[in-house]
This record gives structure tokens, sequence and C-alpha cells, in this order.
């Protein structure tokens, strides 16, 4: 098509002038008009399915030019560690009249740098409060009030609470977070739908050429990206016969940073409580959140009955997937039963995901391309191939959690 028919406007876009319109144009002018299309007209096949892709695919998607993906996770810095030994720090003794001077080894020092206040819960339930001066052979030296001074004996958890600086402090001790790197592969998915011309002309076609038998294919190879995403493996494989080297993407059962375990046939209104709280606490991930689930796990949720701490709604819409919610002092929970997991011997678990931190990385953005297969001699049938190079990664591992029912 020549550019002498593209006209630019004044907004950036593009006008036509002197020619029609055609797909060839239109993806010249623009390239995601069509592509998007395709996508609306494929999160419509069945969503409840593959509720995972289909959040995906409405989600946070970016397109990248390389079938291996290095993506980095951050998860908030640790806010308590346990004291292994508590001594006096002599060298310092004698210094404040007001606390104590101890050297304490913790479990995890690097949680603490020197200015910063922590908190600890002394015998009779009340909270003390120190200070970290500096750090010393991987030790604190820290100032504790006089009072609180025996109640820092092995076991006891301090918390970091805020930094405190004196009135001539300029600087502080610097704080940077370093991203973990991560690596995921980006899987070739494709489908081919084949059918005679007697049969074409046989069926009544609808929007984007879908036949009931495109519609089920795009649904089956839907389910088997659901599966992928969910449970796949990162793995490279050389197949001799092709001399190629196929990659497979890894799901996200295994980024994510948690682990909840329940007891399925003593699932109540409390353990659900405890669920939820250990699901929306310790992590920096929004208020609301899915769970897709297996059947056992959801006839275990069924049977709880609602309480005046826990909401349950019957169905609420979001992303064309009718979930059930649980709305709790936490937070907000979409649950959804999945037929995935069933189907790979896991019908008591589930996956608890945030959606805000679903990452969808596309290689090969979803695209139908027609084979002239009657042109080219080889069979009188119209060829349909569906492709997708994609991957999933999660950009806040912490915010997604493993529900194993034992």
């Amino acid at each position: 098509m020549s550019t002498q028919n593209l006209v630019t406007a004044t907004g950036g876009g593009k006008h036509i002038s002197g020619a029609p319109l055609t797909t060839d144009l239109a993806r010249e002018v623009s390239p995601e008009l069509l592509r998007n299309a395709i996508d609306n007209a494929v999160v419509k096949i069945r969503p409840m399915a593959t509720p995972l892709d289909q959040i995906s695919r409405l989600g946070h998607v970016r397109q990248v030019d390389s079938m291996e993906v290095d993506y980095y996770s951050v998860d908030c810095r640790k806010s308590s560690a346990k004291i292994v030994s508590a001594d006096t720090d002599g060298d310092h003794d004698g210094i404040d009249d007001n606390c104590v001077p101890l050297s304490l080894q913790l479990s995890d020092a690097s949680v603490f740098e020197p200015s910063e206040a922590f908190a600890f819960k002394k015998p009779d339930g009340s909270m003390g409060v120190g200070y970290v001066v500096e750090k010393r052979e991987g030790n604190l030296l820290a100032r504790v009030a006089k009072a609180d001074g025996d109640s820092l004996t092995p076991g006891t958890e301090i918390i970091r609470l805020g930094r405190a600086a004196t009135q001539l402090d300029v600087q502080s001790p610097q704080f940077a977070v370093v991203p973990r790197k991560q690596t995921n592969l980006c899987q070739i998915f494709k489908m081919q739908i084949e059918q005679s011309m007697v049969m074409k002309i046989s069926h009544k076609e609808i929007g984007w050429d879908f036949t009931d038998q495109q519609e089920a294919a795009v649904y089956d190879m839907r389910l088997g990206m659901e599966r992928q995403f969910l449970f796949g493996k990162r793995l490279k494989v050389y197949d001799h016969v092709k001399q190629e080297t196929v990659t497979m993407t890894e799901g996200i059962w295994n980024q994510a940073g948690k682990e909840i375990q329940t007891e399925l046939a003593k699932l109540d209104a409390k353990a659900l409580v405890d669920i939820l709280r250990q699901t929306f606490t310790e992590n920096s991930g929004s208020r609301r959140k899915i769970l897709i689930a297996g059947s056992e796990l959801i006839s275990a949720l069924n049977k709880i009955d609602a309480q005046r701490v826990i909401t349950a709604r019957d169905q609420v819409t979001v992303w064309g997937i009718d979930f059930s919610e649980l709305i709790s002092k936490f937070g907000r929970l979409y649950v959804v039963f999945s037929e995935v997991f069933d189907s790979m011997g896991m019908a008591g678990n589930g996956i608890i995901v945030d959606p805000e931190y679903i990452q969808k990385h596309v290689f090969i953005p979803f695209n139908a391309e027609r084979l002239d297969l009657r042109g080219s001699g080889q069979r009188n049938t119209e060829a349909l191939v569906l492709t997708e190079a994609s991957c999933l990664t999660l950009r806040y591992p912490e915010a997604h959690a493993r529900l194993i029912g034992v």
C-alpha cells in the first residue's frame, strides 16, 4: 500500500485518503487494532474454565523481544528477628544512667541498622523499646531502658520501628533494595483447525470467522495454557526429530512465595480467618485477591457458615468471571473453581494470587493465520493456525500463596 494514501492528523493519528480501508492498511496504520479484536474475542470463550489465563489477558501485559524473559521481584524488608543471646556490653557501661548497654546476637542481624528503634514484648505483656547504636562483629550494640533490660532473653522477638536521629544528624545509614533476578521462558502455544470446503459452506460463521469447531479448539488451547501457566516447569528440550529446541514455561505454582496448609476436615470459620490473615498480612499486596481452587477445597469452603466477621456474597463478576466473594476485615477474596486442579490430582489445593502483581510477558501476541492448503495443492481444506508465545511471572512473590489442603 502506498504511503501517499496515509495522512497524518494533528493529533498524530493516521487518516486514509484515496484508498479503501483494507486489513493490510489497517495493520499498517494501527498494528494493535486487529490484534485487540482477536484478544477481545478470545477472552469471551468460556472464561470460567481458564480463570488465570483470563485474568492475565486483561491485566498487566508486557511485550518482550526474546523468548527468554529476565524479570526482577522485590519482597518487603523483614521487620523482626529473634534474640539468640543477650549480654551486657561492659565497654559502654555507665555511659547512660537511663539505659542498659546490651550486645545482642540475632537470628538475622541484617534486619536492623544503626539509629533504628525496636520494640519487644515483655513477659507481663507490655511493650519495651530499645535503640540500635551500632553493629559490631555481626551483633547489635543496643540501649534498652533499665527496667526492660532483663526482658531481652533468648527467643524474644524484637520488631523494627522507625529511625531515630540526633539533632545534629544530617545523614542516616544507607538503605537500598536490590531486586532478585529470575528467568522464565516463553512457550509457543499453537493450535491448528482444519475443515473441508464442503464443511465450511455447511456451517454459518460468526464473529472473527469462528465456527463451533474453531471455538472448541480455542477453548482446548486455553485449557492447555492454563495448566502450563499454573503447574509448568521451566525447561529447554532438544527435539531431535525437528532438530530444534523447544522451550517450556514455568507456572506460578512454584513462583508463589507463601505456602498455607489447612485441614479440610476441620475447615471452619476460625480456620478461614487464619487463612485470610496469612493471605493478606506480611506483604504489601492489594486488599483484593483471588483464590483459584479445586473441587474438594471449594466444597470445604461452601460448608462454612457465613458469620459477622466474614461476609459471603454469592456472586460478583470481575474480569468476565463469576466469583464467590468472601469479605473480611483483612480484605476481599474472590473464589472460583478450577477444573485444572482436579485434572492435576490436586482437588484439595488452590492458589491465592494478587492480580495486581501478575505480569504476562508476550513474545508473539495471540494471532490467527490462515493456511492456503488448497492453493498449494495439499488438501481441499481451510486451515487456521492459532499461535501465542508467552509466559507469566509474579512480580511480588510474597503477595501470592499456595493453599494446600491436608
